[in-house]
Formats: structure tokens, C-alpha cells, sequence
């Protein structure tokens, strides 16, 4: 008897925390919501954010409010983010340096898996293989032959250890069998500006940072880094098309809640986010950026994570990668 009653009351409270969360979405969100985001104002990200946010706010009522917290390699904002309170009131905004990180660092000030919980994938960023005109190299196959006949020549940019652009050429590298020496500098801009005036030679990056370099004439594009081609640059080949079927480097932007916070209110962002996601002005705002708007479930996105980091975990290792 002793044993039924615990468990008739273990039932009983389970139903009232079901209740309770379900009762906490309908007039969810009563007031502002404020949306963490690891990058300061101005770039892609915060755009993103911040358009996401005009779309709930008329939704919603009360205004989403975007929080920039840089810093710390992005895990300033996802340790702030996740010792919110759970209650819907606090979203944390972040890139594919949330699933670098865990293997980056020797210490986070959070559990990007216990600490946070998944609401969507926001969408993918197309990323470019481009190289200074002077390489000898039209096409990847030509570039890994010159690798090859001059190993350790090639020099590569990036904006900083353990950043994608750091780590995609390193894949490459333990792919293609070949040596290059990665020059790392303080951004995106300047390792961008080094990379036109021929200081270096090969860069990964994002479209819209580097398309316009490529259409001048400054840089020459090689690859798409995606499993896609872009139709930005249609013509452009993928690493897959390009003889590395396994390549696929994307960068991504994702929003995640506190852990804890009620699965009604995680669903009711999911939703509201993913219709937000095919307004027509976000929806030309990321193509016109080589980005695709893609809007998944929550546990799409855990399952993402997963892989995520399972990928850039090996990637880290394999570059011996560090920051303490």
C-alpha cells in the first residue's frame, strides 16, 4: 500500500508540473524578453537577432531585447545565458563556436549539454575556400597538387585559434595528406586584409565578407565549404564536387534556453521563431548573405549540437588546438 501511495503521488506531482509549465505558455511572454547574443552589435548574428526580435515583438507584444555579450571567445554570453533564471525571459543567441568550445577550452564556466537546452537552428552560413591571386591554383585539385609539390609554403588566415577559419583548413589538411602553416590574427578583418595584399595566401570565411573580394578580382574562389552550392556564386564547385565527399563546413547560428525552462514555453519560441524565420525581408536578408534559413525543432537541434560537436571535437585534437 505504502509502495502505491508514493507512487500515486509521484504521478500526482509530475501532472502538476505538466500543468504548470502548460499554464505558463499562454500568456507567455507577459513582458520583455532578452536575448543574449555572443557578438558585439552590427554583425551578422546581431542582425539576425534583431530582426528576429521585430518579428516577435509584433507577435508578442512585449519587445525582445538583444543583449550583446561578447567576449571570452563567445562563452562570456552562454555562461551569463546559462545561469538565467529558467522561465522563458533570458534566450541566448550563439554560432558553431558553441560546439567548438567544449574541446577548445580546458575549462567552461558552464555545461553547454546539462546548462542549456536547445530551441532551434536558426540557419547555415555558406563559407568559401578563396586564395590570393598569386597562388598557382584555379580549382582545389590544383591547389592540393601545389600543397603538395611545396609543402609548409602555403600560408593561411584566420581570425584567431580554434575560430572555424582556423579549423576548416586544418580538416583539409588531415584530409588531403598535405602541410600548411595557419597564421592567426586578432578578427576577421584583418586577417581578411592581409590575405588581399598578398601577406597570405588561403582563407575560409563567410560569403558576405569575402564575395565581394572574389567579384573585384582581389581573391579567387575555389570551393563552397557546404554540402550546397550557393546561389550566390552558382557556378562555384563544393568541397564534395571537388573530390572531398566527407567535407562539410557550415557555419550556423542557434538559439538555446536556460535549462529547466518548460517545454511549453521552448515550443511556444520554437514556433514563433520558425514563422519569424520566413518573413520574406529575413528571408532575403540571409540568401543575399549566403546564408539559408532553416528553423528546426528543438530536438533537431539537440541532435545537430551532438554531431556539431562530435565533428569540431576531432577537428580541435587534430589541430592541437588550445585556449586555457
Amino acid at each position: 500500500m505504502k509502495l502505491r501511495s508514493k507512487a500515486g503521488f509521484a504521478i500526482l506531482m509530475l501532472l502538476g508540473c505538466v500543468q504548470g509549465a502548460l499554464a505558463a505558455a499562454p500568456d507567455y511572454p507577459n513582458k520583455p524578453v532578452r536575448v543574449v547574443v555572443v557578438y558585439p552589435p552590427g554583425g551578422g548574428i546581431d542582425i539576425l537577432a534583431r530582426a528576429i526580435g521585430q518579428q516577435l515583438s509584433e507577435v508578442w507584444g512585449p519587445p525582445l531585447i538583444v543583449d550583446n555579450r561578447p567576449g571570452a571567445g563567445t562563452t562570456l554570453g552562454a555562461a551569463i545565458a546559462a545561469k538565467a533564471a529558467p522561465d522563458g525571459y533570458t534566450l541566448l543567441m550563439t554560432d558553431v563556436s558553441f560546439a567548438i568550445t567544449p574541446t577548445l577550452y580546458a575549462q567552461l564556466p558552464y555545461d553547454p549539454v546539462k546548462d542549456l537546452a536547445p530551441v532551434s537552428l536558426l540557419n547555415l552560413v555558406t563559407d568559401i575556400l578563396v586564395v590570393h591571386p598569386s597562388l598557382p591554383a584555379a580549382s582545389i585539385r590544383e591547389l592540393i597538387a601545389h600543397a603538395k609539390a611545396n609543402p609548409g609554403k602555403i600560408l593561411y588566415a584566420s581570425a584567431g585559434n580554434g575560430t572555424l577559419n582556423h579549423l576548416a583548413p586544418e580538416m583539409l589538411k588531415a584530409m588531403a595528406g598535405i602541410d600548411m602553416v595557419h597564421v592567426p590574427y586578432k578578427g576577421a578583418v584583418a586577417a581578411l586584409t592581409d590575405l588581399i595584399s598578398g601577406r597570405e595566401q588561403l582563407y575560409i570565411g563567410a560569403m558576405v565578407s569575402t564575395v565581394p573580394h572574389v567579384k573585384s578580382g582581389r581573391l579567387r574562389a575555389l570551393a563552397i565549404t557546404g554540402k550546397k552550392r550557393s546561389s550566390v556564386l552558382p557556378d562555384l564547385p563544393t568541397m564534395a564536387e571537388s573530390g572531398f565527399p566527407d567535407y562539410d563546413v557550415s557555419a550556423w547560428y542557434g538559439l538555446l534556453a536556460p535549462a529547466g525552462t518548460p517545454r511549453a514555453i521552448v515550443d511556444k519560441v520554437n514556433r514563433e521563431v520558425r514563422k519569424a524565420l520566413q518573413a520574406p525581408d529575413i528571408q532575403q536578408r540571409l540568401a543575399a548573405d549566403g546564408s539559408e534559413a532553416v528553423g528546426s525543432t528543438a530536438d533537431e537541434f539537440r541532435a545537430f549540437i551532438k554531431t556539431e560537436m562530435t565533428k569540431w571535437g576531432k577537428a580541435v585534437k587534430s589541430a592541437g588546438a588550445k585556449v586555457d
